[in-house]
């Protein structure tokens, strides 16, 4: 499943690298695997990164002391050789014995180190005549040597004093070195500053050495968590994964699919959990499933039963409603009461089998290449008397429409008629404006009343069967709390859809949107659900006649 839809996200990544970090983004907000699996890379590269530092670090150190103490004894025992043969010599004023002496020095400390790089330079000046000069026995160059190790070698004569250098390479190169220095005395000439420098290229080799074995290693050890984690993750993630889409199919409705259950862990506890609770959905869906069938035949069936009495009892009330000016004063309103429920009890029981059509799905479409903005002239026209007698006023705001859209008739007028007169009924005698536009995708027709308006609680329950947001209040109209219902099952077999805005104190709007072509909308309505004009701002009603003139005056561009 992962890698299915890894895959063209892979290939769009490739064309074009700005989309790397959404589609990073985007795996990781999907795929638990690959938020565990960056996590433990990411901590233990961290880990492992830290040790191999402070390893790397560590054995530096003590390479690096291990190899000073091990020149510091050298140097020591080169320049104690060297004292001890001068101690040792017959020292006379003679110069040439002076001088011969000194060439043994100068012998005798490179022969006794590890190193032949020797400078030496006199403390004092030399007495005339003696011969006896400082000297060195390599090209190392005194720069090298700081004046503050000569400082502390002057400063200090029963000490060594050492300092780490660059040492010149033959190549140009320098090679990191250390350069020990103390004093030597040679008799009847003064003392000298003695310094050896010892080259510790071999020790930076070895440093070096250990530090990419250690890098290496680290690498490798990441590579194998990284395997370790995937293998491990894999084992534990599959279950989870095969849950994951077995909740998935089980909410699209497939009732039969179970998880497999292997072995008596934790794992197969849950699979054993989720096939039960399974078991108790499908049982309990199918139940209420059952009990809807029973519930939609017996509507059905009681709806159609009752037609034929009902027949006859309208028959009955029309024929006392015609001469009810024969009665007395109570008879009279009795039989008009009368007339009037029956008509109400022959309106709901239509909705009542139509509803019952719905949840049945056998409710078909008559499509008719009709016009918007008439049909909602021809609903005004008609409820415009209703409007009157409630002292409210109709207004028709139509610049778009006209142009044909396959539809219902019958059922989108049924709609336009339930939303007018409920709009009439809470519009509390202020102006209506019905307002029909159109797109290149869709045509739509709000209905907007200045009323009561409701909270967004009640918004949500408005086209739920028989509920009203006020119980308390009678309906003046007669309806059955079944319009809303129908009308928002009438939208949906157009493929459109009807919404709802209100707000207390303000008003209502109902925008009925219908598609131009099947498949759906697409884009935004051509009518805003949420008005932008108040009660002041509400303009005199555009005649039809006016609006089909500007339309067939218009350019064919400028038509909508």
């Amino acid at each position: 499943m992962i890698a299915t839809s890894a895959t063209p996200t892979t290939v769009v990544l490739w064309r074009d690298p700005r989309g790397w970090p959404d589609a990073v983004g985007g795996l990781w907000r999907r795929s638990l695997r690959f938020r565990t699996i960056t996590i433990t890379l990411l901590l233990t590269s961290f880990a492992i990164f830290i040790t191999s530092v402070i390893m790397a670090l560590v054995i530096q150190n003590n390479l690096f002391e291990s190899r000073r103490d091990e020149v510091l004894a050298d140097a020591l025992r080169a320049v104690a050789e060297a004292q001890t043969r001068v101690d040792s010599a017959e020292v006379t004023d003679d110069p040439s014995g002076l001088r011969a002496l000194w060439r043994d020095v100068q012998e005798t400390i490179p022969r006794a180190s590890s190193s032949s790089r020797v400078i030496a330079f006199p403390i004092d000046d030399t007495p005339v005549g003696s011969g006896v000069q400082g000297f060195r026995t390599t090209d190392l160059s005194g720069d090298v040597i700081s004046s503050g190790l000569r400082e502390r070698v002057v400063s200090f004569p029963d000490r060594q004093s050492w300092q780490s250098i660059a040492i010149p390479m033959p190549d140009g190169s320098t090679a990191p070195g250390i350069a020990v220095g103390q004093q030597l005395f040679l008799p009847g000439v003064g003392a000298f500053e003695v310094y050896i420098a010892y080259d510790l290229a071999d020790s930076q080799q070895t440093l070096q050495f250990v530090q990419s074995t250690l890098w290496a290693a680290g690498l490798v050890l990441i590579a194998i968590i990284a395997g370790i984690s995937w293998i491990v993750l894999r084992l534990v993630s599959k279950p989870i994964i095969e849950a994951a889409e077995t909740s998935a199919r089980l909410a699209a409705g497939d009732l039969d699919v179970r998880l497999p259950v292997h072995g008596e862990d934790e794992l197969a506890t849950l699979a054993e959990s989720f096939n039960a609770m399974a078991d108790s959905i499908e049982s309990q869906i199918k139940e209420l499933g059952e009990l809807s069938l029973v519930q939609q035949r017996f509507v059905s069936d009681v709806s159609h039963e009752l037609r034929t009495p009902l027949t006859t009892i309208r028959l009955a009330a029309d024929m006392l409603n015609d001469q009810r000016d024969q009665f007395d004063t109570t008879t009279n309103r009795t039989t008009e009461l009368l007339h009037t429920q029956v008509q109400r009890f022959e309106t709901l029981l239509g909705d009542l089998l139509e509803i019952s059509r719905y949840d049945a799905g056998s409710v078909l479409l008559e499509l008719e290449a009709t016009s918007l903005a008439e049909l909602a002239e021809d609903v005004i026209e008609q409820m415009r008397p209703l409007a009157q007698e409630r002292g409210s006023e109709l207004r028709l705001v139509a610049p778009g429409g006209y142009s044909p859209v396959d539809m219902d008739p019958r059922r989108v007028r049924r709609v336009l008629r339930n939303l007018v007169g409920n709009a009439i009924e809470h519009g509390e005698g202020r102006p209506i404006v019905v307002t029909t536009d159109s797109n290149q995708h869709a045509v739509a027709v709000g209905v907007r009343d200045f009323g009561l308006g409701m909270t967004p609680a009640d918004a949500e329950r408005v086209f739920d069967r028989f509920w009203r947001a006020d119980p308390s209040r009678q309906r003046t109209i007669g309806g059955t709390g079944l319009g809303l219902s129908i009308a928002l099952g009438d939208a949906k077999l157009h493929g459109g859809t009807l919404a709802v805005w209100s707000e207390l104190a303000v008003g209502t709007n109902f925008v009925l949107t219908i598609p131009r072509r099947p498949g759906g909308i697409e884009g935004p309505s051509p009518v805003p659900l949420e008005p932008q004009e108040s009660l002041t701002d509400v303009t005199q009603p555009i005649h039809l006649t006016e609006l089909r003139e500007m339309y067939f005056d218009a350019e064919p561009e400028d038509r909508s």
